[in-house]
Order: structure tokens, then sequence, then C-alpha cells
């Protein structure tokens, strides 16, 4: 294998299979083994829709995604990367979209009822559980993966340890394996120590909502939100949630945020949604100061960047935090807040709220948008009102 390739393992499965949740447990686990690691989710990459004709769930989309944020992720010093989400049922991946990348599939599996547990429990819709059986015995009965880890009856830190097993040491190779490259790359990567510098999207237009404001404040949430009022007026849009562009550890103690490789991550995916057909782009991430804003924009020269604070006072904000650690919202990968107890997520309401009163000092945004009292829906309208979006033209 190239010293230029990064490791990626891509560990796919049908939906409710734990894909997710066993790779952030990976990334953890060599992140604290001294392993500079990024870690992304695919679905995050390919939200852009309606999907082109000639791409039925948009998987050449998602790995151009992939190649372009490997590149990114590198670039921030890290030696691997673990990706998660669905593949291609009949292909696998589209590794010849990826030749930045060394790529090592591993595929999770579980029995019937598990799965069909698993899916009900974290909320899936019941209508759709004989499409994800339908799916999972596809992928059972398919050979793309180079591993495959049976996770029924298996804690989550037992299937990444099968994980690692099965596929030779990954990142790096276990003693005594030798020859075999595309199972397992024979060494992490260098880590590359320069300053990683964002890559224009020159001439690339179109318009871009960035959604901003304090932890807890609903970005997310009225982003999705406005994002489909776009897709049900007829529009080619796309979405992102900035924080899904920027896992990598250790986080650079200069840049707590990541944004370096988030701004670098974000030019290079709105190139290829652009490419795709997205006439706009709404995107939901925090915002530190102006220069964090500049350094966004400096990188989208050519899109018509509406950057929306929205703002929620100290009681609406722990609520949120608060409903947000106990699983109240979507379930999204890496969330720094589900899980924690009461007094953690309280003092992350805090902060939260001393972040929002600096944004509000500070004047941040070209649209200030007071959430409290308001529903997702209402907060919406009142941003429509304001920005200027396909289909979505108030004047």
């Amino acid at each position: 294998m190239s010293g230029a390739l990064l490791p990626v393992l891509w560990l796919c499965g049908p939906p409710g299979v734990g894909k997710t949740t066993v790779a952030w447990e990976l990334s953890s686990h060599l992140t604290r083994a001294g392993i500079e690691t990024a870690f992304v989710d695919i679905d995050q990459l390919g939200i852009c829709y309606p999907e082109p004709a000639s791409d039925p769930g948009r998987h050449r989309m998602k790995a151009r995604n992939l190649d372009a944020v490997v590149a990114g992720f590198r670039a921030a010093g890290a030696r691997c990367l673990i990706v998660s989400g669905v593949v291609d049922p009949v292909r696998g991946v589209h590794v010849d979209r990826i030749p930045r990348a060394a790529v090592t599939v591993c595929r999770l599996r579980a029995d019937r009822d598990v799965l069909r547990q698993r899916f009900t429990r974290r909320g899936g819709p019941v209508e759709l559980i004989d499409e994800v059986l339908r799916e999972a015995g596809s992928l059972d009965a398919s050979a793309f993966a180079h591993a495959c880890v049976d996770t029924s009856g298996l804690r989550v830190n037992e299937v990444a340890r099968l994980v690692r097993e099965r596929t030779g040491g990954w990142p790096c190779p276990a003693p005594g394996r030798s020859g075999d490259d595309t199972l397992a790359p024979t060494a992490v990567a260098a880590p590359d120590r320069s300053r990683p510098s964002a890559q224009a999207a020159p001439g690339v237009a179109g318009p871009v909502l960035w959604l901003c404001g304090a932890t807890g404040v609903g970005k997310s949430a009225v982003g999705f939100e406005i994002y489909q009022r776009v897709l049900r007026a007829g529009a080619t849009a796309a979405y992102l949630d900035l924080d899904q562009l920027g896992f990598c550890r250790p986080v650079p103690d200069d840049d707590p945020g990541n944004q370096r490789v988030k701004v670098r991550n974000l030019a290079a995916v709105w190139r290829t949604y652009r490419a795709t057909g997205a006439q706009c782009l709404i995107m939901a991430g925090p915002v530190e100061d102006r220069s964090t804003v500049k350094a966004y924009a400096d990188a989208l020269p050519a899109a018509g960047l509406t950057l929306c604070r929205l703002h929620a006072g100290r009681q609406q904000l722990a609520q949120r935090v608060l409903l947000r650690g106990e699983g109240g919202s979507w379930a999204q990968p890496g969330d720094p807040l589900r899980g924690r107890s009461a007094p953690q997520l309280l003092r992350i309401a805090q902060q939260a709220a001393a972040s929002a009163a600096a944004l509000d000092a500070a004047g941040i945004g070209d649209l200030r948008i007071d959430t409290d009292g308001r529903t997702v829906g209402q907060v919406a309208d009142a941003i429509v009102a304001e920005a200027a979006l396909p289909g979505l033209s108030t004047s």
C-alpha cells in the first residue's frame, strides 16, 4: 500500500445493526491509544435530494464526497478514518471513486429477531421493518465485504474487538500478517503536522443558509425543517451538519472547534453537491467569533452566504440541553450531550447561555431569530420570511 493512502475502515450493515455506535467506539479506542483518528457517517455526505436518476441511493455521490474528506482529514493530521453507513447492496463500496484511501469493509449483521428489536427500540418506523429485514437478507447473501461480525447478543465493546481481530488488527496488521494490503494496510498513515488550509470552492455559486447559535438552541432541527420545505417546493437542495465534517481527534489546542478541517471539508462537499444539481445548501453549525465566519466565507467566495443566528434564553437552553441529553432529538453521531448526567448537562447549559450572551454582544450574524416560546416550524417561518431560498422567496 502506498504511504499516500489513508487507511479507511468502512462498517456497513442494515439499519439498526449498530454501525455508528461500533464505529464511534472504535474511533474512541484508537484515539485513546494515541492514533490520530477521524470518523464520518457516510449518510451525512449524501443529504442531497432529489437524487440523480443515474445514481440511485447516491452511492457514487457519497463516495466522491468521502474521497474529498479523506484529503481533508489527512491534512488535519488523521492517520486513519472510520466510516459507518449503508453501501450499495449489490456492488458494495465504490472504491474506484475513493482513490486516496485504502478501504477495508467490515459488514455487521444480526439475527432477524435481534435486528427487529434494535430497529424498533431506536424509534425506527414499524412499517419499515420488512424492508430492513429484506436488506439484511441481501447483505447476508453478498460477498463484497472483507470481514463480517455477527453482533447478536454482543456488547458494543465486544463487537469492536471482533472487528479489529477480523480485519487483521486494523489499522495496523496483527503480528504475523503480511502481504494483504487490501484487508489490512501495512501501517497507519504518517501524521501530517502542517497547518491545514481551506481549499476554496471558486465559482461554486448558489445560496447557502448557515444556522448558528449556542449549544441546544435548535440549529439542526430548524435547519432540517427548512431543508425539507425547499424540497417540497420542488428545488434540489443539500443539507449539512457542520459538526459531522469535523470528527478528527485529538482536537488541536489552537482550534478547539476543529473549524479548519470543517471549513476544508465543507468547500469540497459543496462542490460535489453543486455539480450534482443542488440549487442551495442549508447547514447548521456553531460560530465562535467573526474570524470563524470569515474562514467559511473565504472558502465559499462565490456563494451567497446568509448567516442566521438562533437565540434562546437561559431557561430555554437548559430545558433543551437536558432533553437532548436524554435522547429527545435526532441520534446524531458523536453527540456530546447524549448519555451525560443531569449535573453535567446543566453545566453545559450554563456554558451555552454564556455563549449565547457573547454572540449577542458581538452582533454575530446577518439575521437574529429569537426561538424562545416558538416551535421549530415557527422559527423556520421567521427565517424563510427573511432569507432568499429557491421556491421559498416571499418577495
